[in-house]
């Protein structure tokens, strides 16, 4: 057996062993066949940069140990942010307003149109285009591949995304357990990826539309189709990784609430706690397909995000009803004008 079929086999069996450890996208509200549908273009981009890796191994035959492969712990989170355009730990929304009603009483339109006032009252200051949205939080994994839900430990981490109008090749920087890695651009972005629902920046998010429902039909036409899925939901997750994952201009923020107001299905929890145990007001929609409930978790005082939990809602082959599907919690959110610098307490 030549060199290169050893070479071959051990990086078969890398990637198999790979495609076993890696935890579905972190931090995303998909039901589990989206999840894989992610999973394979995640696996499809390492495989991509491993080769790519390889031949630059070949012509540098003296320092082969360059071209191995970063640990999945350590890909799977920054990797999975580029591709599926939402990350673990959230955003902090705009603060404003009094208190949110918690009580029976307030339907969850009443609660979407208090949050909406709250947002567009905010004097939040846009982000330049050299800038970077710098984001710390928390959250734990769900891994399904073995069949069963095997939930993770709480993981901290940091990013920093790019605002650079235009597509971008390098979309930021995030850090995790000590490792800080880029953000690339989406698989077949050989351009780079444009602004948009993956790569929300602030100049973006200024463009869409203010008016609820002009909101939710142009969600419509840009949130990818899946086959056999519940469309509400696919716009319920879309809108929410712009909701807890985006700095939003004020109008933005105002019309993206009351575009869920529309949405049939979204529901009030009173009791929802994020990945820190702090509780709030959830605002909250089942999946009937993949039997998930997804809640957004905001600050009962000022309706500022707190993050998201989402939990078993009939009994799977994966779990059962109640079963805890993954969680998140924002630690802190700010604006910095460098990739990988913290900003200044």
């Amino acid at each position: 057996m030549t060199g290169t079929d050893n070479g071959r086999e051990a990086y078969a069996a890398e990637r198999a062993e790979l495609a076993r450890l890696l935890p579905p996208a972190p931090g995303t509200d998909l039901p589990p066949g989206r999840h894989e549908h992610h999973r394979e273009r995640l696996m499809n981009l390492i495989d991509d940069d491993t080769a790519r890796a390889g031949d630059r191994a070949r012509e540098r035959a003296d320092r082969p140990d360059r071209s191995r492969l970063l640990r999945p712990s350590f890909l799977a989170p920054a990797t999975a942010l580029a591709l599926a355009g939402a990350l673990v730990l959230g955003y902090a929304a705009q603060n404003g307003g009094g208190p949110a009603d918690t009580g029976d009483t307030r339907s969850v339109s009443q609660v979407l149109l208090r949050m909406s006032d709250a947002a567009g009252r905010s004097d939040a200051l846009p982000i330049r285009d050299d800038q970077f949205l710098y984001t710390r939080g928390t959250g734990r994994d769900v891994d399904l591949t073995s069949g069963k839900a095997v939930i993770g430990p709480l993981e901290e981490s940091e990013s920093w995304f790019s605002q650079k109008p235009g597509p971008q090749k390098k979309l930021g920087l995030i850090r995790q357990g000590g490792h800080t890695l880029p953000i690339n651009a989406e698989l077949g972005d050989s351009e780079g990826t444009r602004p948009g629902l993956n790569r929300p920046t602030y100049r973006w998010l200024a463009t869409l539309p203010t008016d609820p429902r002009q909101l939710l039909d142009y969600f419509d036409e840009i949130t990818p189709k899946f086959e056999g899925e519940d469309r509400d939901q696919a716009l319920f997750e879309s809108i929410g990784g712009l909701v807890g994952h985006a700095l939003l201009p004020p109008d933005t923020a105002a019309g993206l609430f009351e575009a869920v107001a529309l949405i049939p299905g979204v529901t009030r929890t009173p009791d929802a706690v994020d990945a820190l145990g702090r509780k709030g007001v959830g605002i909250a929609r089942d999946d009937e397909r993949s039997g998930v409930r997804t809640e957004w978790v905001f600050d009962p005082e000022d309706l500022s995000y707190l993050g998201w939990s989402s939990h078993l809602t009939r009994d799977t082959e994966y779990g059962k009803k109640g079963d805890f599907m993954g969680d998140s919690a924002v630690i802190e959110t700010a604006v910095v004008d460098k990739a990988g610098v913290k900003p200044q307490s």
